[in-house]
């Protein structure tokens, strides 16, 4: 997952956190005070980690992916007002077939002005960033990666059930899947390609569960639950949607959060918000755990792409967090 490369061509057009537009400080305190934000539950949000990884890694062609995918849908139908399931065939770094499913939860569907946060749901079937070699061809839990978006996704999508959104603002939480498929390091060189991850973010992209469908903005929440977590401004979402990501990271910083939601440009990161920007030409950031250190192995969270991405590394107070971010921000628009 997340290649440091370049890819897409697409052109980036760095924006100051200034000359995003958006109304005084003063005026939008005054409009969050008028807006009741209902209270997102971290340990709630941890049960939804929790449960997504107690199927087993949810490696696309699995028993565990299958019975993930029904657990998703039927749960989803009791909180949102709509759950498409998009089901799509995708071809592999080694030319593999594989079916996907990406899950759509829609809340206000006929509103006009939507707003999509999204997170993938399958996990990696190789743990090829593990210390011991033994385990590259292992699949992992996925817990960070991957199942703590879902939680917080499925968490925001229990308590909207009952404390509904403005009839005006639409909002549909995207669980792609295939995204964590892409070549492993022990391949050939040759089987190396950007675009073989992000499976199901591309399909999407290409072809919404909507004919004609679009959005304002899409978040896409990746690596949410670690402790301590360290989440830069993504390169590829200051560069193509700065206004976006200054929405998220003035919220966060306005709710005391500025220790984490760090005002400084981090890595760049090929992920499925790259394909929501080019395919489907919607402005969308990326929210993921970027580690800062120079002498690092990797860019990203210790335990990433390892046996160790299980439920022991998720913390609640970090859902907890991102979920209050989320929620502040979709309440308030």
């Amino acid at each position: 997952m997340k290649k440091l490369l370049l890819i897409l061509g697409i052109v980036l057009v760095f924006a100051s956190c200034e000359n995003d537009k958006k109304p005084t400080q003063t005026t939008q305190k005054k409009e969050r005070k008028s807006v009741v934000v209902p209270a997102f539950n971290g340990d709630s949000a941890y049960y939804f980690v929790k449960r997504q990884c107690d199927f087993g890694p949810r490696v696309p062609g699995s028993l565990p992916h299958q019975q993930c995918a029904e657990w998703f849908v039927e749960t989803l139908n009791d909180y949102a007002d709509t759950v498409f399931v998009q089901d799509f065939k995708a071809r592999i770094y080694d030319s593999r077939v594989f079916d996907g499913k990406n899950i759509i939860a829609a809340f206000n569907p006929n509103a006009k002005k939507r707003i999509i946060i999204a997170s993938h749901w399958d996990s990696r079937p190789y743990a090829d960033n593990d210390p011991d070699e033994d385990n590259w061809k292992k699949p992992i839990d996925g817990a960070n990666d991957g199942a703590s978006g879902c939680g917080v996704m499925m968490e925001m999508a229990r308590v909207m059930k009952n404390h509904r959104l403005d009839a005006n603002i639409g909002l549909d939480l995207i669980f792609f899947d295939l995204e964590d498929f892409g070549t492993p390091k022990w391949a050939d060189e040759s089987l190396h390609d950007d675009l073989s991850w992000g499976l199901g973010s591309q399909y999407w992209s290409k072809k919404p569960h909507l004919s004609g469908y679009s959005a304002y903005y899409g978040i896409l929440l990746d690596m949410v639950g670690a402790s301590n977590p360290r989440f830069p401004k993504e390169y590829y979402s200051q560069g193509n949607s700065a206004w976006v990501l200054n929405k998220v990271w003035r919220t966060a910083r306005e709710m005391g959060y500025d220790e984490h939601f760090i005002n400084e440009l981090g890595d760049p990161i090929n992920d499925d918000h790259i394909y929501m920007i080019h395919y489907a030409g919607i402005p969308a950031i990326d929210v993921i755990h970027l580690v800062g250190d120079e002498n690092r192995t990797s860019c990203f969270f210790p335990y990433w792409h390892t046996m160790q991405d299980n439920i022991d590394c998720i913390d609640a107070k970090t859902l907890q967090m991102v979920g209050n971010v989320m929620m502040e921000v979709i309440y308030n628009e």
